[in-house]
């Protein structure tokens, strides 16, 4: 039986959720492979269960199949600097779009495979920079040529290329279900 690969619809929801009713997206995610949810906060040095204090800025963990998933709320990117700490033993792929940028990064214990803007999959780097690009050009994110372009809505194509990545299902049941959350108001740039 053939493995049904994770598309742009496939996230769309999750895309909806975090954008706003002008079309603004905010949204920092990243997808771990095999780790449960306490072992994935405890590994960017967030304290489940602290409370959201100030700007109420923190972290949400969420069971997924495969994995865990975590929702950013706040605007430090926290997941997806610790994209790399994440990945320890397994792998993990984040995506961050905010109206500051949107990009897309995978490591694979500790280490950085592919990184690009959603914008710019030309300039890529990494280990093995490559790695992905026959899903890249699938969902629709490699629009081809060496030049800079602009995919219509990339978020929702580069969480699809994050399951891909690490085989980790994020469903709309798993975010309807409680996530543990703690706060990032101790880390940088918060702090």
């Amino acid at each position: 039986m053939a493995m049904v690969k994770a598309t742009a619809a496939t996230y769309e929801w999750l895309y909806q959720e975090f954008t706003d009713g002008v079309g603004e997206t905010w949204l920092c995610a990243c997808f771990v492979r095999d780790g449960p949810p306490d072992e994935a906060l405890r590994r960017i040095n967030v304290v489940a269960g602290s409370p959201l204090e100030g700007e109420g800025f923190g972290v949400a963990a969420y069971r997924a199949k495969g994995g865990t998933v975590l929702i950013e709320y706040g605007w430090g990117a926290i997941v997806y600097h610790g994209a790399g700490l994440l990945s320890e033993g397994s792998a993990a792929a984040a995506v961050c779009v905010t109206i500051k940028g949107a990009d897309f990064k995978l490591h694979k214990n500790g280490d950085l495979i592919t990184t690009f803007s959603l914008y710019s999959y030309c300039y890529r780097e990494g280990t093995e920079p490559d790695r992905l690009e026959t899903d890249v050009t699938d969902l629709g994110l490699h629009i081809g040529g060496d030049e800079p372009g602009f995919v219509d809505n990339p978020t929702s194509a580069a969480l699809a290329l994050a399951e891909r990545a690490t085989g980790v299902h994020f469903s709309p049941a798993a975010y309807t279900r409680t996530a543990l959350v703690g706060s990032t108001e101790h880390l940088h740039p918060y702090a």
